[in-house]
C-alpha cells in the first residue's frame, strides 16, 4: 500500500490520479491533498478518499470545511500547502498544482525523503538546479508525469545514459497548429481551450497553444536528464501516439508510445518501477491509425518555444522570470484582458528587461518571480 499526498486534487491531473487511486484500492490510499477553490469537489473528495489532511486556499473555505468534516486536520494558503505535501507521512508526493507555487512544497517533501511524482513543471522551470541538487542530496526519485518526460523515462530504463545523442520531445501544435501568425490575431479563449488531443488544464491548453508548454518541458528534460539544450529537439507530430524519443549513438531510437491518456503516465509514476493493468483504457492499435505524420518545428511560427531555449541556455533566474511572466500573462488573456499574441510580447519584454543572476539561491529565485509578475500587471494596467 503506497501512501499519496496529492497536491492540486481537484485539477486536471489531479483527478485523473484520483481515478487510479479508486480503480486500485489494494495498492494505493489517499493521505493529503490540497487544491484550489472548488469546495464543492473538495467536500466529494474528502468524503469519498478520507485524507487526513487537507489544504485550501482561503481561510474562509478551510473554516467552512473543518465544521463539515471535524476529524480531518483543515490547513490553508502557501504554509497549508507545504503542511499538505509533508504534514502526513506518505510514500509519494505526487505534485501536480499549477506554476511556480509548486516549488516550496516540493523541496520540503524532498527534504523529507519522499519520492516526488512531478507534474508540476514550472517548479523545475523556475528552481530546476535546486530541486535535482536536493533530490541527489536527499536520494530522492524524481519521477516524470508529463506524458513526454515520461517515455524518455521508459525509453532509457536500462540504457547507458553516455550513449544518447538526442533526446526528441514530440507536440501536437495545440488549438492553433493549423493557423498562421496573422489568423491567430483575434483568436477567442475559447478557441484556445479545444485542445485536439489531451484533456489538460486551462493554463496548460493555453501554454500548448502558444508552444511555452513545450518550451517548458525543454527545460524541464534539460534537469531531469542533465542533457545539453543542442541535444534536445521538439518534433511537431499531431497525432500524439508518440510521446518521445531517444536517440543513441548507434543511430539507434527508442520511442514510448501510447494513445493520448494521462492516467498511464500518472500510474506509471505511482506504481514505478513496476507496472499494473490500466482500467478502462484505450489499447493502442496502429492499423486503426494507419499513418503517423512529422514536421520540423518553425522556431517563426512558435516563438515561445525559443523563447524558452533561449532562456534555458542562459539559465540562471532567466528562466524563472520567463515563467513568471508566462503565468501572469496566460492568466490575464484567459481573463480577457489581453490578445493571444500578447503572451508572448510580454514574455519577451520581460525576458528583455530581465538583469540574469547567475547561481541563484531559493530567495533570489523567488524575488525574481514576485518582481517579474509585479511588472506584468503593471504593463497591462
Amino acid at each position: 500500500m503506497k501512501k499519496i499526498n496529492l497536491l492540486g486534487a481537484t485539477g486536471s491531473i489531479g483527478t485523473q490520479t484520483l481515478d487510479i487511486i479508486e480503480s486500485n484500492p489494494e495498492l494505493f490510499t489517499l493521505t493529503a491533498m490540497s487544491a484550489g477553490r472548488n469546495m464543492k469537489k473538495v467536500s466529494e473528495i474528502i468524503a469519498q478518499f478520507k485524507p487526513q489532511l487537507v489544504s485550501v486556499m482561503e481561510k474562509a473555505d478551510a473554516d467552512r470545511l473543518q465544521a463539515e468534516f471535524p476529524n480531518v486536520k483543515i490547513v490553508h494558503g502557501d504554509e497549508g500547502l507545504i503542511e499538505a505535501a509533508v504534514g502526513i507521512e506518505a510514500d509519494v508526493l505526487l505534485n501536480s498544482v499549477i506554476g511556480s507555487v509548486g516549488l516550496k512544497p516540493t523541496l520540503a517533501a524532498i527534504a523529507a525523503g519522499m519520492t516526488i511524482a512531478i507534474a508540476n513543471k514550472e517548479t523545475l522551470v523556475a528552481a530546476g538546479d535546486l530541486v535535482v541538487q536536493a533530490a541527489k542530496r536527499h536520494q530522492v526519485p524524481l519521477v516524470p508525469v508529463d506524458s513526454e518526460h515520461s517515455a524518455l523515462f521508459q525509453a532509457l530504463n536500462g540504457e547507458n545514459e553516455k550513449r544518447i545523442t538526442q533526446l526528441i520531445i514530440t507536440a501536437s501544435g495545440g488549438s492553433f497548429r493549423d493557423l498562421t501568425r496573422d489568423q491567430l490575431q483575434h483568436v477567442t479563449v475559447e478557441q484556445a481551450l479545444a485542445h485536439p488531443n489531451w484533456s489538460m488544464g486551462n493554463k496548460l491548453t493555453i501554454d500548448s497553444a502558444t508552444m511555452m508548454n513545450k518550451g517548458l518541458e525543454v527545460i524541464e528534460a534539460h534537469h531531469l536528464f542533465a542533457m545539453p539544450y543542442d541535444q534536445i529537439e521538439c518534433l511537431l507530430h499531431k497525432e500524439s501516439i508518440i510521446h518521445s524519443m531517444v536517440e543513441f549513438e548507434d543511430t539507434s531510437v527508442m520511442a514510448q508510445l501510447g494513445s493520448p491518456d494521462m492516467r498511464v503516465p500518472i500510474q506509471y509514476a505511482l506504481t514505478y518501477p513496476d507496472r499494473i493493468p490500466m482500467a478502462n483504457a484505450k489499447r493502442l492499435r496502429l492499423d486503426e491509425i494507419g499513418k503517423l505524420h512529422f514536421e520540423k518545428m518553425d522556431f517563426e511560427r512558435f516563438r515561445a518555444l525559443s523563447f524558452a531555449y533561449d532562456a534555458g541556455r542562459e539559465g540562471g533566474t532567466l528562466p524563472t522570470a520567463m515563467n513568471a511572466a508566462n503565468e501572469v500573462a496566460v492568466q490575464l488573456f484567459m481573463e480577457g484582458r489581453i490578445p493571444f499574441m500578447k503572451i508572448e510580447d510580454i514574455i519577451e519584454q520581460m525576458m528583455d528587461q530581465h538583469q540574469t543572476i547567475s547561481h541563484p539561491d531559493l530567495e533570489e529565485i523567488l524575488e525574481t518571480d514576485r518582481v517579474t509578475r509585479k511588472k506584468v500587471y503593471g504593463i497591462v494596467k
